[in-house]
């Protein structure tokens, strides 16, 4: 297979560069950095943004897939940042995909595109997309989302993965913050710390991804569809994050903040941000408090039945593996006292 991933050279896309290689198939990666790790494992790169429409376009001749990891994460940002990567971004890849003749496209996506304020328990597929979105990232996610689905057709095949909370050893995004606030003395928990939300190890994450690219070019059932993907039972993430810290010689979180408090804070912080024009992202947003304080978690039923997905590292044997992870990271000077920062 020749395969394209878009933000091969990130944490989830790179995962998927290994998988790809490890089984034999030819692999071009697009992303705006220079990745000289897999250009000596083979890997052709095209150094460009996902924005440049004709660099997207001559990146997709002779794939037969298209993996479109690439995207702006985030809980605060310009919503013009967002809009130009995720939507835009993923209307080149579209328009690249259908110029070029590729017949398969598989789009990362996320959970947050049906999740708006409240507590979200369960649900499966047909759990409608958010009314509203408190923040720029899930909105434009939806949006992007709908266009590749809406793409679905006889000459491009489409499906959307909606992998949550993707963490494990070398994640930039979840855990280093946990980390650096901890090591700071500024982390608080975020109501009542009993809210179970669902998470994905990478290696779960990477591979629901090439099932769905095998589903795609089998008998193309999934084409056209979104489909959740965890571990397959949701944590208490409070205490889910007390079980590393104390792995790593971290206190336990003691102190804690009301969700309507946290909620309110990040409103009064994210309007003081844009009137004073400040780009660094502020210590909470309303976004971030609904992640840490509400229930969150989703049925992968149909993943299981369509994908023939099932999480095959464990949430105990992923978390062995990151706490080694990071414990050499702190032996070395790395992880935990410099990288997260």
């Amino acid at each position: 297979m020749n395969a394209l991933v878009t933000g091969g050279g990130g944490f989830l896309g790179g995962r998927i560069v290994e998988m790809l290689l490890a089984r034999g198939d030819d692999v071009c990666v697009l992303g705006r950095g220079r990745y000289p790790r897999l250009e000596r494992a083979g890997v052709s790169t095209i150094q460009a943004d996902i924005r440049d429409a004709p660099a997207v376009r001559n990146a997709c001749r002779d794939r037969d897939i298209v993996f479109h990891v690439a995207g702006l994460t985030g809980i605060w940002g310009k919503r013009e940042a967002f809009r130009s990567v995720n939507v835009d971004g993923t209307r080149n890849v579209l328009e690249g995909c259908g110029h070029q003749g590729v017949r398969h496209l598989v789009f990362t996506s996320s959970p947050s595109v049906v999740f708006g304020k409240d507590s979200i328990c369960g649900v499966d597929e047909s759990q409608p997309y958010a009314s509203r979105y408190v923040a720029a990232y899930p909105q434009t996610k939806a949006v992007a989302e709908r266009l590749v689905l809406n793409a679905n057709c006889s000459r491009l095949a489409t499906v959307a993965i909606r992998p949550h909370l993707i963490w494990g050893p070398g994640d930039p995004h979840l855990l280093p913050r946990i980390l650096a606030r901890a090591r700071a003395g500024q982390l608080r928990r975020v109501g009542d710390g009993r809210n179970l939300v669902d998470i994905t190890y990478i290696d779960n994450a990477a591979e629901a991804h090439l099932l769905a690219a095998e589903a795609l070019t089998a008998s193309g059932d999934c084409a056209g569809r979104a489909y959740f993907i965890s571990q397959g039972e949701p944590v208490e993430l409070w205490p889910w994050f007390d079980t590393i810290l104390e792995a790593v010689g971290l206190p336990r979180v003691t102190t804690s903040i009301s969700f309507a408090a946290a909620y309110r804070i990040g409103a009064v912080l994210e309007w003081f941000h844009r009137l004073a024009f400040l780009s660094r992202e502020p210590r909470m947003t309303r976004f971030l408090a609904t992640q840490l304080a509400k229930d969150h978690h989703f049925n992968i039923g149909a993943a299981r039945r369509d994908l023939g997905y099932s999480p095959r590292v464990s949430t105990s044997e992923g978390v062995d593996r990151l706490v080694e992870y990071l414990r050499k990271g702190e032996r070395s000077g790395g992880v935990l006292n410099g990288a997260v920062r």
